[in-house]
């Protein structure tokens, strides 16, 4: 695809953070961290030792202050973050951010004791008090609070461990981030950023695709070793504080957090892994023959299909396409849409020092969340933004639930950004003018189906080998690299040959670093919106408002309870195959067009 140009694509937004503070030098940032300051040490004063004798009322009173602050903190830490995304090449906003987040690091530890000793209450005491339907209201995240109680430490480790953090892990990852928005990348006469050269991999041009893959297998290759000593450090961190809260294995705390069980996120992976052959290995075989290969290299798998136009897609053209679908559905979730365009919630333009990728962080509920994109006017692009609608949307309605349960876990974190995609790709699909069309759509869909499951799955086996094999020492950047080529080459199958260099593409994907073991969650998500789209498509009747009440309760609920409306629960076995099923009609579709 040729170089598209900013007249094509149209004026992209850049998100306006005022409604969070009005810069670094905001007087109302500096009155807010006073005032935390000030709250969280009353709040000490007034509760440690305490929280144990507090009856129903006066304990629900003290988690309505406690929520409070944790509001307060987190705008303040929102807007450090969401500044340091737009630029992490500025060093002067490094500094902010990094100083921020200690001073908010800071006032939390006044509050550690809180949770501890929530979590010291016997049941048979905490029982009586929740008759009180101030503190009843708070009975769902007090389940999730005491939920890690077999893991909590003695209170002074617990509060080193918390103070430590902002000096410790939080500092390696941003050595990491810092490390990867500075590389650039020689491609042409141009040194690009990696979000503009992974761009490329989706070039028609052969020579392009594979000029860029290898610029990129060569930087990466050359900052292998810091990036080795990130991952081994942070690996090792999390090892030694597993084996002092006894998890069981290194996925048990995320599969805690997550409000799900291991042997539920062992039966997806286990369940996706043998999938391969009919999925992966079958689509691959497939996409050689379109491209009149006999076999693919990794620049290879993102290229789009000969006869596809792949037209640039303006910035108003996008938003026209995503608001139409999500109002095919309901014009509420469309209308909650909207505001991200409207209000200056979305940061949309490439630069260089911007975070690579796109994320929707939900930043507070007393504000709104906000969207990150990188777009470059792909039809890939169009349906990032429609997957970060999807969570800006979720954000939005879970936030009526409050600072402390707003939050989904991430099983359910990817249910209404896939949803938003699916809704996306039908109504494109409905509207392909012929076969020819139909087929370049569908193979895009399946494309991007696989990266969620399949490629997803893959990292998640990648991550559960390197965390397995760093309890008995150090892994050198040659050793990850062969363990990443060895999961690659079994989950893309036999139809994919891998060049040198490929080693190193382990490097730029940065939920290794920021979040161990989230990605499961991504496959998670598109087979239980495989499941749900097809409960919505045989039932229309009521879905809509079921699924808008779903996304609205946070994390008050639990998966069985969110899904049991649905008819679905993902504790058994077939649930999983009902998603991956999806994929494989969808393939077995193409096989027949041919």
């Amino acid at each position: 695809m040729p170089s598209v140009t900013a007249q094509e694509i149209g004026v992209l937004p850049t998100w306006n953070l005022d409604d969070l503070y009005v810069g670094r030098d905001d007087p109302a940032l500096r009155a807010d961290l006073d005032r935390a300051n000030v709250d969280a040490t009353a709040f000490r004063s007034q509760f440690e030792g305490k929280v144990g004798t507090l009856d129903g009322a006066a304990l629900a009173a003290a988690i309505a202050e406690y929520e409070t602050l944790q509001d307060l903190l987190g705008r303040i830490g929102s807007f450090a973050g969401l500044l340091h995304a737009g630029n992490m090449d500025d060093s002067v906003i490094g500094q902010f951010y990094q100083t921020t987040h200690e001073h908010i690091n800071r006032i939390g530890s006044e509050l550690v004791f809180f949770t501890l000793e929530l979590n010291k209450i016997d049941d048979a005491e905490l029982t009586p008090k929740l008759a009180v339907p101030a503190l009843a209201h708070y009975q769902p995240w007090l389940r999730d609070v005491r939920t890690f109680r077999p893991h909590q430490l003695s209170d002074d480790i617990e509060k080193l461990l918390f103070e430590k953090y902002v000096s410790g892990r939080a500092a390696w990852v941003r050595l990491y981030d810092q490390t990867i928005s500075g590389l650039r990348f020689p491609i042409g006469e141009k040194m690009l950023t990696s979000a503009e050269a992974l761009n490329l991999l989706s070039d028609p041009d052969r020579q392009q695709r594979q000029e860029a893959a290898e610029s990129l297998a060569k930087v990466l290759g050359q900052s292998t070793n810091i990036f080795a000593l990130i991952m081994n450090t942070l690996a090792k961190d999390k090892e030694t504080e597993d084996r002092w809260r006894r998890f069981a294995r290194p996925i048990s705390s995320r599969n805690l957090a997550n409000c799900i069980e291991d042997e539920v996120v062992d039966a997806l992976i286990e369940s996706v892994k043998a999938s391969y052959p009919r999925l992966s290995h079958r689509y691959y075989a497939l996409k050689a023959k379109w491209l009149g290969l006999d076999t693919l290299e990794y620049w290879d798998r993102n290229a789009p299909l000969p006869d596809d136009e792949d037209r640039v897609v303006s910035w108003d053209q996008a938003k026209t396409i995503v608001l139409g679908a999500y109002r095919g559905f309901s014009p509420k979730i469309a209308d909650i849409g909207s505001k991200f365009f409207s209000e200056g919630w979305i940061d949309a333009p490439t630069r260089a020092g911007k975070a690579p990728g796109a994320f929707a962080h939900p930043t507070v509920p007393s504000a709104h969340p906000y969207i990150l994109v990188n777009y470059m006017g792909r039809t890939r692009d169009v349906m990032t933004v429609a997957h970060e609608l999807g969570h800006g949307v979720h954000q939005v309605l879970a936030g009526r639930q409050g600072a402390l349960m707003a939050d989904t876990p991430l099983t359910l974190a990817e249910t209404a950004s896939v949803f938003g995609e699916m809704l996306t790709f039908r109504k494109l699909l409905d509207e392909a003018p012929n076969l020819r069309a139909r087929r370049i759509m569908l193979a895009g869909k399946v494309e991007d189906m696989l990266n969620t499951v399949v490629r997803q799955v893959a990292f998640a086996d990648f991550e559960r080998r390197i965390h397995d094999e760093r309890r008995s020492g150090e892994l050198t950047a040659e050793q990850i690299g062969a363990i990443w080529l060895e999961i690659q080459t079994e989950s893309l199958g036999p139809a994919f040959t891998f060049a040198e260099g490929y080693q190193a593409y382990w490097t730029y994907i940065q939920h290794f670093i920021h979040s161990p073991f989230y990605v499961y969650a991504y496959a998670f998500g598109d087979c239980l919106v495989n499941s749900l789209y097809a409960v919505y498509q045989q039932a229309s009747d009521g879905f809509v408002d079921r699924y808008i009440e779903m996304l609205s309760a946070g994390g008050t609920r639990r998966h069985k309870e969110l899904l049991a409306p649905f008819g679905l629960d993902a504790s058994d076995p077939a649930f999983w195959q009902k998603g991956l099923d999806v994929i494989s009609s969808f393939i077995d579709e193409l096989e027949a067009i041919g």
